[in-house]
């Protein structure tokens, strides 16, 4: 009884965890389409353009200095923790923070140094000023990284969801504020030169600005963490009986091979959006139009942002995936790490496929809502095409994560690899010969991401012997979805037709009509959900507040 208590105890952290990182997710993503809407409009589509083009090349060495360490580490330290070794955890952060120095050091000067070369390569040599603008917060992220990974490693979201939080909004509050100044500064550039494009490079740069301030304050809000967890730490150092002290020169090596297959892998699954800048900016060359670079890859920026809001939910339940499952594989509990992957893969769909007929639907009201100040009909276009990208993107970062967390490591790397080629193939393909135009960057992304989905489907089922429930997975979320996606696009529709004229369309009369038709989405697809089985009543239980919904469905009959 204990033991079933305990697991079940297990199993309910796992998803509090999650969850905890996944509404910090959510509002953090909220907070980053919010402050981008002000920004947009202070920077214009083409200083979108930069900003975007900056952030591709900074994403790519942002994942070899940072994104790998939270992963790594927390992988690292989770294993040892399993097993008592909680001197080893200490030693492991202490040279992943070694790690960070030198990796986070030379990332940072190849941005700086390289911002012209990245720049002219992409087809926009205005945007090298937001990269070097980004060159400080890579080393920056770097130590974050580990903090966040060390941690997570321990099985608590809280640090990192709260520094998230603070790394946004003052991201968001210094970007808008910083963009405004150097905009007005670009102008009188423009003026001096006879050019119009410094405003908005200097306002794209001022954007940037803010990524490094938001992630200067997560950084001394962890070092803060890191000093009031020292008793913690040496009360752990004295409860450690392993009687096993690796020396740093094996943990360095054990993090470096666990870092490197991490760090290609993400590298290539990652490296996708650099390479779609380059061969879209050659194909526009190529056919006399360079000069709408900038521009289109702004409206991209915007399509980019909107659909990353959900999928964001999928990385934080798969940064608490990882450090779950190497614990369980360190325990060899077989049971725990098939409940973690149907439970990681299962929450996923549910969220994922929703959002993306929400995103579909309501395409038109969202997009019109968010960036009023100029024509969005691309855009929509772009979204309501390309909505399906949430549910490939999602499931292929939370198999991912499935993985790594199960010492298969080198996985991810070799099917991003391999999802590279159709990928290339297919973005000139689209974009020469049938002559789609950007639409061509966006289709050639959704078959990336549904490659590398079929392959890690594949590799998970060889070497985890998992065997996917379909029905409660993938039916039921799907036809949920679709009842749901008629059902608020008729509230939207029914609000909207009553307002005046004069505020159908005003930025006040589409926040009432969609925001009510969300609530009604989200209320209506959970009830859908219950009626139809989506959920067992112990997979109600492990859930927070899962005990409170499970009595209220019954009531209802849902259940």
């Amino acid at each position: 009884m204990q033991t079933r208590n305990t697991k079940s105890s297990k199993a309910q952290n796992f998803v509090v965890q999650g969850s905890i990182l996944a509404v910090a997710g959510i509002i953090v993503r909220l907070i980053g389409m919010l402050y981008r809407i002000p920004l947009i409009e202070i920077i214009g589509q083409e200083g979108n353009g930069y900003y975007t083009s900056a952030f591709s090349v900074y994403s790519i060495l942002l994942i070899v200095s940072s994104y790998s360490l939270p992963t790594a580490v927390s992988k690292m330290v989770a294993g040892r923790i399993a097993v008592g070794q909680y001197k080893n955890s200490h030693r492991i952060l202490k040279a992943a923070l070694i790690y960070a120095t030198v990796v986070g050091a030379a990332a940072a000067l190849v941005l700086w140094l390289g911002a012209d070369l990245f720049a002219r390569l992409l087809g926009m040599p205005f945007c090298r000023m937001a990269l070097k603008s980004l060159a400080p917060t890579v080393w920056i992220m770097a130590y974050l990284g580990v903090l966040r990974g060390y941690f997570q490693g321990h099985s608590t979201m809280v640090p990192t969801a709260i520094s998230q939080l603070l790394e946004q909004i003052v991201n968001a509050a210094v970007s808008i504020g910083a963009a405004s100044f150097l905009m007005k500064k670009g102008l009188e550039a423009d003026l001096v030169y006879g050019e119009t494009r410094y405003s908005s490079a200097f306002g794209a740069a001022g954007g940037t600005i803010g990524t490094g301030a938001g992630a200067a304050i997560a950084l001394f809000f962890f070092i803060f963490m890191l000093f009031s967890y020292r008793p913690i730490m040496r009360r752990q150092s004295r409860r450690d009986r392993s009687g096993r002290l690796d020396s740093y020169g094996r943990i360095s090596l054990v993090l470096t091979i666990t870092i490197l297959p991490i760090v290609l892998s993400s590298t290539v699954y990652n490296i996708s959006s650099v390479l779609d800048n380059y061969l879209f900016a050659e194909g526009l060359r190529a056919a006399g139009q360079e000069e709408q670079m900038a521009e289109l890859w702004g409206v991209f920026g915007e399509y980019h942002l909107l659909f990353n809001i959900p999928v964001a939910l999928a990385n934080s339940l798969s940064s608490s995936l990882i450090p779950s499952l190497a614990n369980a594989v360190a325990m060899r509990d077989r049971k725990m790490v098939m409940n973690r992957t149907r439970t990681a893969i299962r929450f996923t769909m549910i969220i994922s496929i929703p959002s993306a007929v929400g995103l579909a639907v309501l395409a038109e009201p969202i997009c019109n809502l968010l960036f009023a100040s100029h024509d969005n009909t691309l855009l929509i276009k772009l979204m309501t095409t390309g909505s399906a990208a949430v549910v490939f993107f999602s499931l292929s970062t939370m198999s991912n994560a499935i993985l790594q967390g199960s010492n298969h490591m080198s996985a991810p790397l070799y099917h991003s690899a391999a999802a590279l080629i159709p990928h290339i193939i297919s973005l000139i393909f689209f974009q020469r010969v049938m002559k789609l135009g950007i639409y061509s960057v966006v289709y050639s992304n959704i078959l990336f991401a549904l490659v590398v989905c079929v392959l890690n489907s594949l590799s998970i089922r060889k070497f985890l012997r998992y065997r996917q429930e379909y029905k409660k997975t993938f039916l039921i979320p799907t036809a949920c979805s679709a009842v749901m996606g008629i059902v608020s696009y008729g509230i939207y529709f029914g609000i909207h037709s009553l307002f005046p004229n004069h505020m159908a369309d005003s930025r006040m009369g589409l926040a009432v009509a969609v925001g009510l038709a969300i609530c009604g989405a989200v209320g209506g697809y959970g009830l859908l959900l219950l009626r139809f089985g989506g959920f067992t009543d112990r997979e109600l239980r492990d859930m927070p507040m899962g005990s409170r919904i499970l009595r209220v469905a019954r009531r209802l009959h849902l259940m």
